[in-house]
């Protein structure tokens, strides 16, 4: 590591008036290092510029900072990720606000052929998170790389999904990597760096403010090729992730969810305005982008679990088969049975752990 020039690239993004497309616009025309030596009035032809921030270069003194940060980096083998450096994450190069630096512990490769943001409440249902955990099951692409937020609900079923299922995933912070929020995630956030990793832009000391997670979810969206939003109220992070996406003219899909549910009045309003494409299932999202699909052994709803079934129970799996999740009154018609006979088969089933109990009397097969 090069801590002369690693040293430039910190204080670049310590510049007073200098963000993300400011640093993109210098870059273009200096190295970094020429940056902190070159004339006020040189800088102030750069277009976007001006004195006021041309000032603000010229009169940056606090290196300090930036070397605190190297002994940082260096003593919990971080790796910097500047925005010229192949390691970096290409796919966030075509978004206009790119991070000018990252701070990366993992293993995971930020450049994998295919990555997928899944992202949604932090007050999941158990819809929500049967969904994750079938898309993520599901997805029969090797070694295809999982990205959240490492948040409560959504966030965290997708992240131990992947390493259930030997994905490598990956958690953006909204906070410095001195410290993992929620705190109770920091055992999650230990397995990850075996097969994946943690990854932020913001430095050591860098609180988990309000502000940051919007900032937060524009790598989320921008790192990914298509981001998939599972379960969400018309509000909150999720949404701003979506919008990001769209605005990067990235892929963006959503789960459709019943039309009173709040939790899913997001996803059902990013569908109706055009802003995400309805998903049912991961072969859908293969297909729909253009990757190969690896068909996988079907789930284990398997013949001999169900042969101890009687005859009504087994009516009533082979109605269940057909769709996500049934409603009772459908049961009671398409099965030909009384309502005491349905009611005492569920039960069994239940028992069985062979189906769950959905809000609404609806009824679906375990997954």
């Amino acid at each position: 590591m090069n801590n002369n020039l690693l040293l430039y690239q910190i204080a670049l993004t310590l510049i007073p008036n200098i963000g993300p497309v400011q640093a993109k616009l210098l870059l273009q025309h200096l190295n970094v290092d020429e940056i902190f030596k070159t004339k006020k009035n040189t800088l102030e032809k750069i277009e976007g510029f001006g004195e006021i921030r041309a000032r603000s270069i010229v009169t940056f003194k606090d290196f300090k900072e930036a070397e605190k940060e190297i002994t940082f980096i260096e003593k919990y083998k971080i790796q910097p990720l500047f925005i010229t450096d192949n390691e970096y994450p290409r796919r966030l190069l075509h978004c206009y606000d790119s991070p000018t630096l990252l701070y990366y512990r993992g293993n995971a490769d930020l450049n994998n052929s295919k990555i997928i943001s899944v992202i949604g409440t932090r007050s999941d249902t158990e819809y929500g998170k049967q969904l994750t955990e079938r898309l993520i099951r599901d997805v029969s692409l090797p070694g295809a790389l999982i990205v959240s937020g490492l948040a409560y609900g959504i966030d965290a079923v997708a992240h131990k999904a992947a390493i259930k299922n030997n994905l490598p995933t990956v958690g953006v912070m909204a906070h410095g990597l001195d410290q993992i929020y929620p705190i109770q995630h920091a055992g999650l956030a230990k397995e990850m760096l075996k097969n994946g990793g943690i990854l932020t832009e913001f430095r050591s000391n860098s609180k988990p403010d309000k502000h940051n997670f919007p900032i937060r979810n524009r790598i989320v969206a921008g790192m990914s090729d298509a981001t998939i939003v599972v379960e969400t109220g018309i509000k909150g992070g999720s949404m701003i992730t979506a919008g990001l996406a769209n605005g990067y003219n990235k892929d963006v899909f959503a789960f459709p969810g019943r039309t009173t549910d709040s939790k899913s009045a997001g996803c059902n309003y990013l569908i109706k305005t055009n802003k995400a494409v309805l998903l049912t299932d991961a072969q859908e999202l293969m297909e729909m982008m253009g990757w190969d699909v690896v068909r996988k052994p079907p789930a284990k709803i398997q013949q001999e679990l169900f042969i101890e079934l009687t005859a009504n129970e087994k009516i009533l799996v082979d109605i269940l088969k057909q769709k996500e999740s049934v409603h009772i009154d459908e049961l009671n018609i398409g099965s030909g049975l009384s309502s005491s006979s349905v009611a005492a088969a569920i039960l069994n089933l239940e028992m069985q752990n062979i189906i769950t109990t959905r809000p609404g009397k609806l009824y679906s097969l375990r997954m």
